[in-house]
Order: C-alpha cells, then sequence, then structure tokens
C-alpha cells in the first residue's frame, strides 16, 4: 500500500511538471496567442458580480435608462431633456437615471427596472421577448459590423482561424462583438477579447500589433481605411436596426402611442437633438415595429442573466 501511494505520488509530480513545460512551449508560439481558449474570454474586470439594480423610490415615477456609453454628466445632458419632454407630453413623471456601470445597467433591465430605454438592437430584442417591451421608435439606418485584419497576414483566411487568438473589441455584450463569437460554436475553441473602447483606439491598436484581429462598425472601418489599404476583413456581419426606443409594460398603450408620437414630431427636435447628434447624424427618429427587433435578443442567450 505504501509503495503503491509513493508510486501515485511521484506519477502526479511527473504530470504537473509535464503540463507547465507544455504550457511554456506553447506560450512562445505567437504573441497573439491566447493562454486559455476554453471560454470567450475578454481582459476587463467586472463591474460587480452581483449588480445593484436602479431604485425607483417612487411608485408614480417612471424611469428611462440608457446603456451606460456615457458619463453621468452627459448621461443627464443627453436624456434629460428627453424625460422633461416626455413627461410634459404624458402628464406622467419620467426621470432618467444613470446607472453608473454596465453590470448594474443589465440587472436592473434584466429585472424589468426601466420603463423607457434606448439601446441597441440586441437589447431591445431580449426585451420584447422576454419582458413585454414594446419598440417605440428608432434611429434611421442598419448597423453593421466586420471583423478585420492587418493587409500584410496571409496565414488567416477564414474567421475560425481566430480561435486562441486575441481580438481587439469592446467586451461583450456588445453586439459587434457578439455577432463574430457566433462563429465559434466550440468552447474549447474560442478566440479571447482585448476590450478596447472606441473604432479609432480598436483600429490603431490592431495596427500596432496589440491584437490579431479587430472588430468595428462598417461606419468607422469606411471613416479609417474605406479602401481597404491597410486591413482585410475576415467576417461581415449581417446588417441589424439601429438603437431605438422600447417602453414596458407599467405605461399603458394609450401612454405609449403619445410618446411615439412625441418623438416623431418637430416638437422632439429640441430635447432630443443631442441623442441625435451623437446616435443618429442629427437625422429624426422612424417608426419601428416589435417584428424588427424580436428575433435579435438570440445573441445574448449565452450572456449572464439573459437565459430566462
Amino acid at each position: 500500500m505504501r509503495n503503491s501511494t509513493l508510486a501515485k505520488t511521484l506519477l502526479a509530480a511527473l504530470l504537473g511538471l509535464f503540463v507547465q513545460t507544455a504550457l511554456a512551449g506553447n506560450a512562445s508560439d505567437s504573441r497573439h496567442m491566447a493562454t486559455a481558449t476554453n471560454s470567450k474570454v475578454s481582459y476587463r474586470s467586472l463591474d460587480g458580480i452581483l449588480p445593484e439594480p436602479v431604485k425607483v423610490t417612487n411608485s408614480s415615477e417612471y424611469t428611462l435608462g440608457a446603456a451606460p456609453r456615457e458619463s453621468i454628466e452627459d448621461g443627464n445632458r443627453i436624456y434629460g431633456p428627453i424625460a422633461e419632454y416626455l413627461s410634459q407630453v404624458t402628464g406622467k413623471k419620467i426621470v432618467y437615471r444613470h446607472s453608473g456601470a454596465w453590470s448594474t445597467y443589465q440587472g436592473t433591465m434584466q429585472k424589468g427596472g426601466y420603463d423607457l430605454v434606448f439601446d441597441d438592437a440586441h437589447f431591445n430584442g431580449w426585451r420584447v421577448t422576454k419582458i413585454q417591451h414594446n419598440m417605440l421608435v428608432k434611429v434611421s439606418g442598419v448597423s453593421s459590423y466586420v471583423t478585420l485584419i492587418k493587409k500584410d497576414n496571409t496565414r488567416t483566411h477564414d474567421v475560425k482561424q481566430l480561435a486562441g487568438y486575441t481580438i481587439c473589441a469592446p467586451s461583450p455584450p456588445h453586439l459587434g462583438t457578439l455577432t463574430l463569437l457566433e462563429q465559434f460554436t466550440n468552447p474549447a475553441r474560442q478566440p479571447v477579447i482585448v476590450d478596447t473602447e472606441g473604432g479609432k483606439n480598436i483600429y490603431d491598436s490592431l495596427m500596432s500589433g496589440k491584437c490579431a484581429a479587430a472588430i468595428l462598425p462598417v461606419a468607422v472601418l469606411e471613416q479609417l481605411d474605406k479602401n481597404g489599404v491597410n486591413t482585410r476583413i475576415l467576417h461581415r456581419a449581417q446588417p441589424f436596426p439601429d438603437s431605438a426606443f422600447s417602453a414596458g409594460p407599467r405605461l399603458t398603450t394609450a401612454d405609449q402611442a403619445k410618446i411615439i408620437q412625441a418623438l416623431l414630431a418637430p416638437t422632439a427636435a429640441g430635447p432630443t437633438q443631442a441623442l441625435r447628434q451623437k446616435y443618429a447624424g442629427s437625422a429624426a427618429f422612424v417608426p419601428t415595429t416589435n417584428g424588427e427587433y424580436a428575433n435579435l435578443g438570440e445573441f445574448l442567450r449565452n450572456e449572464w442573466g439573459y437565459d430566462r
């Protein structure tokens, strides 16, 4: 028995030494290879493991929320006038609340804590399907994303070859990033997302060699390398309807109709100017339907809290 135990101990030590040696060898294969490929990894730290939802202190208030892409100050500047305008239109007290962090925003949204929301297509689709939201109005046009590599990369010809390599892009649940991760169905063969914000920053990170590939909106790529002088597209995602407003079930059908009419009216030009200038090229909002967004929530099925 003692000899058997000793043999097992020696075997475990040799196995550990072998694994360490193998990992050290693999790490030197390529500067862009990930050291772990068994999950969809990001270098961005979590805002919080258990997010605290935005608290609504008055049940007679209706909360306008938005993805926290702006600072609190900019959020109040952009969305505050819209909340005031819609309060006047509906006769209801509508207040804008900045979530402060993505984890808080998602936790609050998943619990139905927002009565009005402005954000991207997949979040809107999830709310329509899962928590009884209705689509109101949207930014005109579509959004589309591409995955690209440097033009002088002659080794990579298929997007699935990026498994195990670093990709500069915003962390999930960014829609562009999720469109790429959809291509990798094997959980043991995934790319590693290096959290990178801002189109120019993402492009520069690719060109400087920080990542093996990058994800950009088509509109940004056309500004930075329209003719493909420096980059080559590996994957082009389907076009999606652009960002939009949705409304939850606490707002009546009549209230929702008033809000739609108000956001499409000429009187909305002033209160919505800052929002449209940032996300719509100053163009007016256009009508939309639930059906235009309904299936897009599927992109969130593997993200924490959306599998309900």
